[in-house]
């Protein structure tokens, strides 16, 4: 076992879970920074080469945890856990894919928050996939979406 510990911290618009996008056809296209210590800056070295990043951080404002959720992408079905993007976890771990717009020194300048102000950063590493998108499945998600797409939208949002 290990104890995690932050290498820096989300600067986010973000200052309530109610702010953050979610359900169908939600987009993640907002700016913010990723603070890293001082310490951990020479890590850094050579980032700038990638356009996308993943981040690992903690839900550290999560209460608890459910091994079933209802996510608000598909409400009326319970999910495990592990098929969703819930805070409520076991561990409280988090992971979003950002794109890098430009770093600043310690400060890397991001598109793509989906975490609340001051969230810890618990590591960053660079976006790599060889899995072409014809074999990417999207489980559950995939058909809570194609039925939100059919339902009337109303109006007054999410």
């Amino acid at each position: 076992m290990f104890t995690p510990r932050p290498i820096g911290f989300i600067r986010s618009p973000f200052t309530a879970t109610a702010q953050i996008p979610k359900g169908p056809g939600a987009r993640h296209d907002a700016e913010g920074a990723i603070e890293i210590l001082p310490e951990f800056e020479p890590g850094l070295l050579d980032i700038e080469g990638f356009s996308h990043l993943f981040i690992l951080w903690e839900f550290d404002r999560a209460d608890g945890f459910s091994l079933v959720a209802h996510p608000p992408t598909d409400e009326k079905r319970p999910h495990g856990v592990f098929a969703t993007r819930t805070p409520r976890r076991p561990n409280p771990i988090g992971l979003t894919v950002v794109e890098l717009l430009r770093r600043d020194g310690a400060i890397l300048h991001v598109r793509g928050v989906d975490m609340l102000d001051g969230t810890p950063v618990l590591d960053i590493k660079p976006y790599l996939s060889s899995i072409p998108m014809e074999k990417v499945r999207r489980g559950w998600l995939a058909e809570a979406e194609k039925a939100a797409s059919k339902a009337p939208r109303e109006r007054g949002g999410e």
